[in-house]
């Protein structure tokens, strides 16, 4: 039996879909990001979970049992929201304790739960300090010690860090990460951020147009995506059109390639698909099979690696390479790009 589980979910606003029929099973104890654009229906679909709006049509259920009717309060599911939502008059203790006073707990009660969360987020003895002392790390911080308090089924997030400079951003999903998997309890992320939901997630669910577009594992969806709006939206992809020619091979231009993947669209237009490190450039012809020349359009050195895109028969491609192994060469150079049979996928056009 799954912890959380959603059943042809669907919430419309007069004739707009938002969330169009999402269907999800999530273990307990794993940690789900809802990834997608602005608009998506991400976060319509954690409303809907939360309780804080009604779906349209569909189920949630909570190990077994129907809550779709439940309202939010009764769910007693942890939330932190985009804006935290902290009490400006109320200390840091008084906040993270706030729903265990309205649950009826005595104040030594309070008081030791409220010291335990502290000690758990890394706040302690910050019980009598003013919300407006805190810097932006620590108000996250006590927003999650808040939605904890109450020992949650299911963790709910909202676009949490996007208020943070990038470096406490990446300090806090790796504490939240830690946290997480300490306590071992069903967490959902809604983000934009690829690299968040990369770092973080044990899958993630990526939703286009109100539906869910993939669900799976995040090596998985960056290896492999289902289509093109996944691996357009993913990482960085090269789209190149093709023809589809047979079982094994598709035509980029007037060149020939092998492709390596089994199932491939009928004969006809198609996408391959192929991550720029997985791309070889090189400045001679290597003579083998997938290779494509062109003239090279923009070198960039990004320290770590380096960008180069490349004018091959009307189209550009761009490839990624290591510092050690980049030949040196420039903008108008001629170079030829291989593209690794294995590292190809192809989609329906």
């Amino acid at each position: 039996m799954f912890g959380l589980e959603l059943r042809d979910l669907t919430k419309a606003y007069g004739s707009q879909l938002a969330a169009d029929h999402v269907s999800l099973a999530i273990p307990h104890g794993e940690f789900v990001c809802f990834l997608g654009p602005s608009g998506c229906g991400k976060t319509t679909v954690l409303r809907m979970i939360a309780g804080l709006e009604p779906p349209t049509s569909g189920e949630i259920l909570l190990n077994g049992r129907d809550i779709t009717g439940q309202p939010a309060n009764a769910r007693q599911f942890g939330m932190v929201f985009q804006s935290l939502a902290l009490f400006p008059h109320l200390s840091v203790g008084e906040n993270v304790g706030f729903a265990l006073k309205l649950r009826g707990w005595d104040a030594r009660q309070r008081k030791a739960r409220v010291e335990e969360l502290l000690d758990l987020v890394r706040l302690p003895g910050l019980e009598k300090r003013a919300v407006s002392q805190l810097s932006g790390g620590q108000r996250q911080r006590v927003a999650i010690a808040r939605a904890l308090a109450q020992e949650p089924p299911v963790f709910l997030l909202d676009e949490p860090f996007s208020a943070l400079d990038a470096k406490l951003r990446e300090e806090m999903q790796t504490e939240l990460r830690l946290l997480q998997q300490r306590l071992k309890i069903t967490t959902v992320l809604v983000t934009h951020d690829q690299r968040e939901a990369m770092s973080m997630a044990d899958s993630i669910v990526v939703m286009g147009e109100g539906k869910i577009q993939q669900h799976g594992p995040p090596v998985s969806i960056y290896k492999q995506p289902a289509n093109r709006f996944v691996a357009d939206f993913i990482g960085a992809s090269n789209l190149l059109p093709v023809e589809v020619l047979d079982a094994h091979t598709v035509r980029y231009g007037a060149t020939p390639l092998k492709v390596g993947a089994t199932g491939l669209p009928a004969a006809g237009p198609a996408t391959l698909a192929i991550r720029p490190e997985d791309i070889l450039i090189s400045p001679a012809a290597g003579g083998g099979c997938n290779e494509v020349s062109g003239i090279i359009k923009l070198v960039r050195d990004m320290g770590a690696y380096v960008e180069v895109r490349v004018d091959c028969e009307g189209g550009d491609i761009l490839g990624v390479v290591q510092p050690r192994d980049w030949i040196g060469a420039t903008h108008g150079d001629r170079a030829h790009v291989r593209l690794p049979a294995e590292r190809c996928r192809v989609l329906a056009g």
